[in-house]
């Protein structure tokens, strides 16, 4: 199945099952719900739920046991948006072409916005259609992904970074963490929720792990090559902050080859994949997921 027709018959599924399962509590109402609601659908490509969801379909799962902990990761993406825009953080105005929360509705309401996003998620997942052996799975991998050892380390190493100039190891591993954590955890949970076979787990890291690299390589060039009307964000902030980036360390050129190469391992690891199933004398499509990585070159 292309990418485009399953994006095509999925984004709207998501975008619904956001905003329901936000506001399934009748008597949740007022500023935090509109707050949480203004970021919560303020657009975006809805990369994460989407890499979920086709990572249930390739392994050949019920995408209807996977929107529960799409809808929860989503959840998380964007409470660490509204975080990572206030002024203690990258202090930004401008996200997905509309002011950032904090301007709208001020720091402190931002902040718990946020917090309630965080901790709605974990419920949505407690909630699933799946068996009390994946929740607990779903539950520790999401709460180690974003949590101190996964994605907040990874912005509390991005924010130390700041003012310095890290080598391409640490980069790499600033990236793992803190963009790559949440795509690897989309993966993972495709996979669990699709019970995969475990012959093919490591295939999938790697898959998820080069996936993430390429998608932080490609933000960190689009910040110095793109436009606030195309990104919806503002442009050339690393730069001000004085981050160090793929762009800063390898130059422009360099940060594309690397982005190639991501790209190109990602795909070996879906071949990887594919030969496993050949040798059980099964096959599995894995267009899907191949196309996804294409996009991040016109992303």
């Amino acid at each position: 199945m292309e990418f485009s027709l399953f994006q095509q018959k999925e984004k709207p599924q998501i975008e619904a099952a956001l905003v329901r399962h936000l506001s399934k509590e009748k008597e949740f109402e007022g500023t935090l719900y509109q707050a949480m609601h203004y970021s919560l659908t303020a657009g975006g490509k809805r990369i994460r739920p989407l890499l979920l969801l086709a990572t249930i379909q390739t392994l050949g799962g019920e995408l209807e046991q996977g929107y529960e902990a799409a809808v929860a990761l989503e959840f998380i993406h964007t409470y660490s948006l509204i975080h990572d825009d206030l002024p203690a953080m990258d202090n930004d105005d401008l996200r997905r072409g509309k002011p950032t929360n904090h301007v709208v509705y001020g720091e402190d309401l931002a902040i718990l916005a946020g917090d309630g996003l965080l901790t709605q998620a974990f419920e949505l997942l407690a909630e699933s259609p799946v068996s009390d052996k994946k929740k607990i799975e779903l539950v520790l991998a999401l709460a180690k992904a974003a949590g101190p050892n996964g994605m907040v380390a990874g912005q509390v190493a991005d924010m130390e970074g700041e003012g310095s100039s890290l080598s391409l190891t640490a980069l790499k591993a600033v990236h793992e963490k803190k963009t790559g954590e949440l795509l690897t955890f989309a993966v993972y949970a495709g996979s669990v929720i699709a019970n995969a076979p475990i012959e093919i787990e490591s295939f999938l890291l790697q898959y998820s792990t080069h996936f993430g690299l390429a998608f932080q390589i490609l933000d960190d060039i689009l910040d110095v090559t793109g436009n606030v009307d195309e990104l919806g964000k503002n442009t050339g902030m690393d730069a001000q902050l004085n981050k160090s980036t793929y762009p800063a360390l390898l130059t422009l050129a360099g940060a594309k080859e690397a982005l190639e190469y991501e790209i190109k391992a990602a795909k070996k690891s879906l071949a990887e994949i594919e030969a496993v199933f050949l040798k059980k004398g099964k096959s599995i499509d894995t267009q899907l997921l191949s196309d996804m990585v294409d996009l991040l070159a016109v992303r």
